[in-house]
Formats: C-alpha cells, sequence, structure tokens
C-alpha cells in the first residue's frame, strides 16, 4: 500500500510539473541568442564560479523543494555570468541552455555556492546537464546536480 500511495504522489507531482511549465510557455524567445565564434568562444572559457540557483516553476507564487526549477549561474574570466539549466523545449538541439545572466528573472534566488575544483568550461556544463529532458529522470534537478558533480 506504501508504494500505491507513493507512486500516486510521484505522479500527482509530475502532473503538477507539467502543467506549470506548459501554462508559462518554457523560455521566452529572446533576440540576445549567441552563435558561431562568439558562441563556440562562451562555450569554451572555463567557469571561475559558480553557485546554484531556484526559482518557483512556472507561475507558481514560490519554491516547495522539488516543485521549482533550478540551474547553475557561473561566472567567467571575463566577469560575464550565465545561467545553464535544463527544461522541456528550453532549446533545440539541446534541452541544457546557457543564458546571459542580465536577462534572469528576479524571481531566481542563490541556494549555495558550488565549489569549482576542477577546470571545467561552459560546455562541460551543458553537457553534464544532458540534451534530453524527462520530468521523472532527467530533469533540471538531475541537471543541475550532474552540473555540480562535474564542477567538483
Amino acid at each position: 500500500m506504501f508504494s500505491f500511495n507513493m507512486l500516486l504522489s510521484v505522479l500527482a507531482l509530475t502532473l503538477l510539473v507539467l502543467s506549470a511549465e506548459a501554462s508559462t510557455g518554457g523560455t521566452p524567445n529572446h533576440n540576445y541568442d549567441l552563435s558561431g565564434q562568439a558562441l563556440t568562444d562562451l562555450y569554451n572559457t572555463p567557469v571561475q564560479k559558480a553557485e546554484w540557483m531556484v526559482r518557483p516553476l512556472g507561475n507558481l507564487p514560490g519554491i516547495v523543494g522539488p516543485v521549482s526549477h533550478t540551474g547553475v549561474r557561473v561566472k567567467l574570466d571575463d566577469d560575464s555570468e550565465w545561467l545553464v539549466h535544463k527544461g522541456s523545449g528550453y532549446g533545440r538541439s539541446s534541452q541544457t541552455v546557457v543564458t546571459d545572466a542580465e536577462h534572469m528573472s528576479p524571481a531566481w534566488e542563490t541556494d549555495r555556492k558550488i565549489n569549482v575544483e576542477r577546470e571545467t568550461t561552459v560546455s562541460d556544463l551543458v553537457d553534464a546537464g544532458g540534451a534530453n529532458y524527462n520530468p521523472l529522470c532527467s530533469n533540471c534537478h538531475h541537471a543541475t546536480r550532474d552540473m555540480e558533480r562535474r564542477l567538483g
């Protein structure tokens, strides 16, 4: 009986996450995308500092444990900051994307600092986040944990 209740809870949580993400339409399409050499240079740049970031999921009023959205904000040697995060429909070739931190919503909060213990590039974090999104086994929380592991 306990396993049935657990399964039912996971299913309800998954449906809540999917409906909240669907209601926001994912990440808005802005005109600040990098391409060509600028994108290659960004992806090849080593991460200097990193923070685990969290925000409410979709239009929800607050952060409630796993019913939230997470990512890693990185600072590079040129002092620019970027958010690496994962979501359904966020990217074309990969669901883990890199966004200029200047365009982050004020709803994002720093959860904690992440120790950068080995050389890691932005590309390494995108790879760690994974290309495919699955709400149960490859979502933003999994990607953020995998990025943290890559940094340490």
